[in-house]
């Protein structure tokens, strides 16, 4: 990869922060623009990044390349069927040491936050300076939270806010959640489809049944119940857990069943590998399952988004949208002098309230 892509450093203004507002983080995807092609080597990451039409290309004709010696169909079945073993392995193998917590959640997704305001079921959403959609959330009374289910009891069933992230893994998520919610009226939900990530949740020293609770669930059976209502979450968190989905199995509709269980007003927030992002580039011949989606060393599996995808999979599941694009920057090794292109897709979607805006 070292000459794969070659350097493009066009001149950006510094995109500036938006002011705090409420004990708020400031404004997403960072602010760290690249302006000075001789300024390179002084930082680890470059944000917002804009790619040439060459280098475009030269990402497309990279995947083109890779993606030409697929896996045989009779193959294909396993990495779908037995997915569960392939990441029980995962997590037995690296623990909890493979990924490093998410400290970069409340700065990009300040919609994590409980309520700051009595009497409110979810934060004010501020509006991104570069949203898409220019929709600005309203705060929405409590009375429109009401729960539509005749479940009796659940775990969490006093909070006056609930979030549940999907495909939690080792926790590294929901560590920093817990500990910013602790004291407050706001309870966790987490679920993997790996035991293996689910019990290493629960042993760990941080986890506290007061304030979360861990279950496996496979988010592609769409019938299995969860452990909560219909119409009864604020947050749901969908992090680099899409893209592990064959597209066979229909990751629509994983995102239309999740979305049943917002209330209105509720927000899905997603993140996850964009289209030509270094990892799709580094695959090699014969990983290739189907179109943009690859299968690893060690089983596990990725798709590689574009914003457009993503569009009309949250729309689709009848979410308007709040903020959806692609975060381009470049990493750097300053020790080795190489530089890569990373391309990740950062969305909000909510669903709409009976109140009309």
């Amino acid at each position: 990869m070292r000459g794969f892509l070659t350097l493009t450093v066009r001149a950006v203004s510094r995109v500036p922060r938006r002011p705090l507002s409420g004990g708020r983080p400031p404004a997403p995807l960072g602010a760290r623009v690249l302006t000075n092609p001789e300024d390179i080597f002084q930082h680890n990451m470059w944000d917002h990044v804009q790619w040439t039409e060459e280098e475009t290309e030269k990402a497309r004709l990279r995947a083109e390349e890779n993606s030409k010696e697929k896996i045989p169909v009779e193959e294909q079945s396993k990495y779908d069927g037995e997915a569960h073993k392939y990441w029980d392995r995962f997590y037995e193998l690296h623990q909890r040491k493979f990924f490093r917590n998410r400290t970069w959640l409340f700065t990009e997704f300040p919609e994590l936050l409980p309520p700051d305001t009595a009497g409110l079921c979810r934060p004010e959403l501020e509006q991104d300076s570069r949203s898409e959609s220019g929709n600005r959330e309203k705060q929405q009374p409590c009375g429109s939270c009401t729960l539509t289910s005749h479940m009796d009891t659940f775990p969490g069933q006093h909070a006056a806010f609930r979030i549940l992230e999907v495909g939690c893994g080792a926790g590294n998520s929901v560590f920093p959640i817990i500990s910013t919610i602790r004291g407050s009226k706001a309870f966790l939900y987490c679920c993997d489809f790996s035991s293996q990530a689910v019990e290493l949740i629960q042993e760990h020293p941080d986890y506290d049944p007061a304030v979360c609770h861990a279950f496996v669930r496979d988010i592609c059976d769409t019938r299995s119940p969860f452990p909560f209502p219909p119409e009864s979450l604020d947050i749901i968190l969908v992090v680099f857990v899409l893209s592990a989905i064959h597209p066979a199995r229909r990751a629509q509709d994983v995102v239309t069943s999740l979305a049943g269980f917002l209330k209105q007003g509720g927000i899905m927030l997603f993140r996850d590998y964009g289209r030509y992002d270094l990892a799709q580039l580094r695959f090699k011949k014969g990983q290739c399952l189907s179109e943009n989606f690859y299968t690893r060393q060690d089983g596990t599996c990725v798709y590689f988004f574009t914003k457009d995808e993503v569009h009309r999979l949250f729309s689709d599941a009848g979410l308007e949208e709040l903020q959806n694009l692609e975060d381009r920057r470049l990493q750097v090794n300053r020790g080795k002098k190489v530089v890569m292109h990373r391309v990740w897709v950062q969305s909000k979607y909510r669903k709409p309230s009976l109140i009309s805006d």
